[in-house]
């Protein structure tokens, strides 16, 4: 495998730069090291998770429900009142990810250069506006059109909020925090249902009973933009609820990421490093291959439901379990991950209930007798949910430099988006109600994704082998201790005495906005 950063020099540890400030250190970006205590971590790690974490849950929340709805839609007569008929409505399933597929490149553009507290609120009350106009649509064109400007603006919700988390939160920290909000599938998923099967319940000459549900979720979320303008910080140096001197704490904190906080410079070198190198290619091939038995699920699981002769009202409540699964299955995963620190064995693992429920649905025949297993097997789907946020924190744990996460995280969005696009046309209205042809591909999709983690995490133990190579030609320590996945920083102080003081000064480049590949003390994390 060729190193993408030959072209650039080493960035050489000159502990020469660093200059004394009075009895203040400061490193190779101009920024002063200043002192920071366990309970000052907590304090500004607890401030963060009640202000950004807090909005992050709920935007992501509203993205997933203005999604899910329409499956509600189908099972309370969309397609009839809308005339769609053969793959139209697989169609109106894939217009918005092949829109969010078609706007990732200046999604990583808008990333970098529009400022969070902007861009975010801006795209939030985009898709409510679309998911509202959607109450409006009588055929397939219009909803061809709605769908397309929902998934448009849904673009840059994922990889936004990967970057978001990256630079509030140290890389320990940063499972259970993208579980916190990306969990909210779950919880999207049962209150999807229970306003469904609610709203359902309306009598109206005015409106069909979908088009209640599209314009109750839609203005839930145009309401809610100008509140996420209010409550939403662009970075740790302009937090309005932390003090000045927790700022700087702040960015203290997140010094052993080695990924710095943030840059609104966009950097070219960082595109073409991020597109050189094979483990981009191999998180793109984990998201697409997870994202279309995702997209089974939203678009497809309520019609799944009816198929296993259950009437629209249950199929309904049915899903409602399903979505408590999602929720408590993405907890268990992220907490697992942070527990045992290997994110490779957890996704394999968890592919294994996905795989188990699949062959359930394929094999079981659609007959009353035999309902529990089938359903049994439909919710043993929910444990591919605990796979994305672990994806989505092993890439933001594994790339330094803004442009570059951008760049990726926009990468894996699209390869989402195409997963999306995939999964609705591998189930055809004349293979109902068992769905075997797309259940089978999906079986063979899922046991090629826990080969392509196993490719991946041989792949990172050989980039670390790479970078103690490169530490070694300049002049420092091969192996260096990762402070960054320590749980605590009395953990990170017992460390650094056992490791002796080569190991304080770890995390001079730390805010350079240098890549992952241009740090030589970045290290992996499997």
């Amino acid at each position: 495998m060729q190193d993408s950063t030959m072209s650039k020099p080493d960035v050489v540890h000159d502990e020469a730069a660093e200059q004394q400030k009075g009895d203040k250190l400061v490193d190779n970006s101009g920024i002063v090291r200043v002192a920071l205590t366990e309970e000052d971590s907590k304090r500004i790690c607890h401030k963060t998770d009640r202000t950004i974490l807090v909005v992050l849950a709920w935007v992501y929340f509203l993205q997933i429900l203005d999604k899910t709805v329409l499956g509600y839609g189908a099972t309370f007569g969309l397609q009839k009142d809308t005339g769609l008929t053969g793959n139209e409505y697989s169609l109106v399933g894939s217009i918005s990810p092949i829109a969010q597929l078609a706007w990732q490149p200046f999604s990583s553009y808008l990333i970098v250069k529009v400022p969070h507290k902007i861009l975010m609120p801006s795209l939030c009350l985009g898709w409510g506006l679309a998911q509202t106009c959607m109450a409006a649509c009588h055929n397939f064109n219009s909803l061809m059109a709605a769908r397309f400007f929902l998934g448009l603006f849904e673009a840059g919700c994922l990889p936004l909020f990967g970057v978001i988390t990256s630079q509030w939160y140290r890389r320990a920290e940063q499972p259970i925090r993208i579980a916190a909000w990306y969990s909210t599938n779950g919880l999207a998923t049962i209150v999807a249902a229970a306003l469904s099967y609610g709203l359902a319940q309306i009598k109206s000459e005015v409106f069909k009973s979908w088009q209640i549900i599209f314009l109750v979720v839609g203005l839930i979320t145009v309401a809610s933009a100008p509140v996420v303008y209010w409550r939403l910080d662009n970075d740790i140096s302009t937090a309005r609820f932390l003090t000045e001197h927790e700022r700087a704490q702040g960015i203290e904190r997140l010094r052993a990421n080695q990924t710095g906080t943030g840059n609104t410079e966009f950097k070219f070198s960082h595109v073409l490093e991020a597109c050189l190198e094979p483990k981009t290619y191999l998180w793109i091939g984990m998201a697409m291959l997870l994202n279309i038995g995702a997209s089974v699920t939203n678009i497809f699981g309520p019609l799944i439901l009816s198929g296993l002769g259950y009437d629209k009202y249950r199929t309904t409540l049915l899903t409602m379990p399903f979505g408590a699964l999602q929720f408590l299955i993405i907890l268990l995963a992220s907490y697992l991950a942070q527990t045992a620190r290997l994110k490779s064995a957890i996704i394999a693992g968890f592919m294994l209930p996905v795989i188990a429920g699949l062959s359930i649905l394929y094999a079981v025949p659609r007959t009353q007798s035999v309902q529990s297993q089938l359903l049994a097997g439909y919710y043993l789907l929910a444990f591919l949910f605990g796979g994305n946020p672990l994806i989505v924190t092993w890439i933001i744990g594994n790339t330094a430099g803004t442009t570059k996460k951008s760049v990726i995280m926009s990468m894996y969005n699209a390869a989402s988006s195409a997963g999306n696009i995939i999964g609705p046309l591998l189930f055809n209205e004349k293979d109902k109600p068992a769905y075997q042809p797309g259940l089978r591909a999906c079986l063979g999709i899922f046991s090629a994704l826990a080969a392509v983690v196993v490719i991946q995490w041989g792949n990172l133990w050989f980039l670390n082998q790479q970078q103690a190579r490169r530490r070694v030609q300049n002049g420092k320590r091969a192996e260096i201790v990762d402070l960054s996945m320590q749980n605590n920083y009395h953990e990170m102080h017992n460390t650094l005495e056992e490791a002796g003081n080569e190991t304080v000064q770890v995390g001079d480049n730390a805010f350079q906005d240098l890549t992952d590949r241009e740090n030589d003390e970045f290290v992996y994390i499997y």
